[in-house]
């Protein structure tokens, strides 16, 4: 019989839970969604992602108060829990679970088409079963070996990104040989900055949103982080900057070195098409390994949120104790198998959608990004209410106005989504999370 004196060991730093905040954002938005979201808004793409840069930060601002706050907490669960109330609480556990176990199984199919580049002959369903193994070792290891494999993952990543941004602005401000500076003139010569309207600039946000979620996995991190009331604020503060340089001086890049609408025009990523105006050998090679270890780091940084989430719950008692039961490593083994299982859904699940099973997908997780910054930003709004004076320690500034900001400005991002996304993607979404809600009314409610 399970021990309930098991617990997860603090054996993460401030270190790893930094890289893995950007393991789970720098993934399949950035390498894969670039081109949707440069196809929607044009140049105007960096203003969206400016705005999405500064709603994440008040977000997370608020997430790393409440943390300072109650050390004691193990995931977010615990944090929205006593201020907003068991229904909240269970309502974003599930919807976040939800997320990442939709997001890992799309991108098993996506890292096997990109590992289809190399293995034409392959099919997709053995290298996505391949991917799958190798991430569900890595997660049963111990969470430390974990964090470190995630760590060089995500370092990796943004290395690449680096050499990009450096050697993207030497082709933009300097000639030489047959190339010509480009400077600014991309920005405004194809329908101006804004080719699409404020519409398609509403429109985009999706992507972004989506893009920039897995950040607010920090807040899962909070039973296994070493220190979390102090290490929590050093994290938030560090990634944000690093997601909003990673995101905007990129896109910067792309718009202004290639005319927006033809970034679409061709199955490259803008990432291969800019390497390769470079000049460096063999760069659709190095830029198909970038993009593979990047889905698999995002992953790997959803494995772990998400088997975290199912094993609160069963510790709680709100789903069988056996997912609660700990290896001799001190990881949730069954918890990870169990969220492991959907990475071979996802290999069905492309029998039957084939290639667009990311795309459809994209919409209804961008939705539920949406969701979970609205409940913790609520969270934050109400837990300061409950005691006016600063607490001690890290605390928002500007409080409540930046939370307010972030709250008007994902409601009115949520109404552009409703109005221009397709019906079918905010049904499916709206029916689970009906079905999440009536879960908690037949069950969850006598749990609280």
């Amino acid at each position: 019989m399970e021990k309930k004196t098991q617990k997860l060991e603090r054996t993460m730093t401030s270190r790893h839970i930094m890289m893995m905040a950007l393991g789970g954002a720098i993934g399949a938005g950035l390498f894969k969604g670039s081109s949707n979201a440069i196809d929607l808004a044009g140049p105007s793409v960096l203003i969206a992602y400016l705005i999405g840069g500064i709603i994440l930060l008040f977000i997370m601002q608020g997430l790393a108060e409440m943390a300072v706050k109650n050390s004691e907490a193990r995931t977010f669960r615990d944090l929205v829990q006593s201020v907003l109330g068991p229904y909240a609480a269970y309502f974003l556990d599930w919807i976040y679970w939800k997320m990442w176990v939709l997001n890992i199984a799309a991108e098993a199919v996506v890292a096997a088409t990109f590992l289809q580049y190399w293995l034409p002959g392959m099919p997709v369903w053995v290298l996505a079963l391949f991917v799958a193994l190798v991430i569900t070792s890595v997660n049963l290891l111990s969470v430390k070996s974990f964090a470190e494999t995630e760590y060089w993952l995500a370092l990796i990543k943004i290395t690449v990104i680096v050499v990009f941004i450096i050697a993207g602005f030497i082709l933009l401000f300097f000639s030489f040989g047959s190339h010509t500076a480009v400077g600014f003139s991309h920005l405004t010569d194809h329908g101006g900055f804004f080719p699409n309207g404020a519409g398609g600039l509403v429109t985009a946000m999706l992507v972004v949103i989506y893009s920039y979620g897995g950040t607010e996995i920090i807040g899962v991190t909070l039973a296994e982080t070493k220190n979390p009331e102090k290490v929590v604020p050093k994290a938030v503060r560090g990634t944000l900057t690093r997601i909003i340089a990673f995101y905007i001086l990129p896109f910067y890049i792309i718009v202004s070195l290639i005319p927006w609408n033809q970034v679409n025009q061709v199955s490259e990523s803008p990432f291969v098409m800019v390497f390769k105006l470079i000049g460096i050998p063999g760069a659709d090679h190095v830029m198909n390994a970038v993009i593979l270890l990047a889905i698999i780091s995002s992953m790997n940084s959803g494995l772990y949120g998400s088997s975290r989430i199912l094993y609160t719950q069963a510790a709680d008692g709100r789903v069988p104790k056996i997912f609660s039961k700990l290896s001799g490593r001190k990881v949730p083994v069954y918890a990870i198998l169990l969220c492991t299982s959907f990475l071979y859904l996802g290999v069905l699940f492309s029998i039957f959608a084939g290639s667009q099973a990311f795309e459809y997908l994209m919409g209804s997780l961008g939705y539920t990004v949406l969701m979970i910054w609205l409940v913790i930003a609520f969270a934050h709004l109400k837990s300061r209410k409950r005691n006016q004076t600063a607490p001690g320690g890290y605390y928002v500034k500007w409080f409540p106005y930046t939370t307010w900001l972030a709250i008007l400005a994902l409601l009115a991002i949520l109404i552009g989504v409703i109005w221009t996304t397709s019906i079918a993607i905010t049904l499916v979404t709206a029916g689970i999370y009906l079905l999440i809600t009536i879960a908690y009314l037949v069950k969850g409610r006598k749990l609280a």
